[in-house]
């Protein structure tokens, strides 16, 4: 600032207009104008589907998958059953939706999956086959390695304190 000054002559501050004073970081921003969220002005629908509210502004393709049990390739059957062209969610008209609700309530999604993998859990928990088992145990089940992976199942690791040597032992 020092160098500035020097350059373009000296000028006392009290010389300048109080606007030109004030600092860069306290620059005001006019206020919300009319017509924002609660005044009509934005206007958000979502189409629920299943139990779930899938994107507006995405392809029907990657919208469906937002519903738990449906993939790429069930979401992909399901508009090539209903021969539905893979347009913008936001602009399926109502009957296209209606259709598209009755072809997704033909499978098994959201909540009834869930209750069904876990029941099938315990299940084998209880009936103690080697995948109940390992369940129970908090392992991996599909035979992956323990020995250096599968953190997300086994926890934190817990330290283990090391064995004393026999020198130290004797004394």
């Amino acid at each position: 600032m020092a160098t500035l000054s020097m350059v373009s002559g000296p000028v006392a501050t009290s010389s300048l207009p109080l606007s030109t004073r004030r600092r860069a970081s306290s620059v005001s921003f006019p206020g919300p104008k009319k017509g924002g969220i609660g005044h009509g002005g934005l206007r958000i629908e979502c189409i629920r589907i299943g139990g779930v509210e899938i994107p507006n502004h995405k392809r029907v393709e990657y919208s469906l998958q937002y519903i738990h049990g449906i993939g790429r390739n069930r979401s992909r059957q399901i508009l090539l059953d209903l021969s539905f062209d893979n347009k913008v969610t936001k602009d399926l008209s109502e009957e296209e939706v209606i259709t598209l609700r009755k072809e997704v309530t033909k499978y098994m999604i959201e909540g009834d999956l869930k209750r069904f993998n876990r029941v099938a859990i315990e299940r084998m928990k209880e009936i103690r086959c080697y995948k109940g088992i390992r369940h129970k145990l908090g392992l991996p089940v599909r035979g992956q390695r323990t020995k250096n992976n599968c953190r997300t199942l086994k926890g934190k690791r817990a330290s283990v304190a090391k064995k004393k040597s026999a020198s130290s032992s004797e004394e």
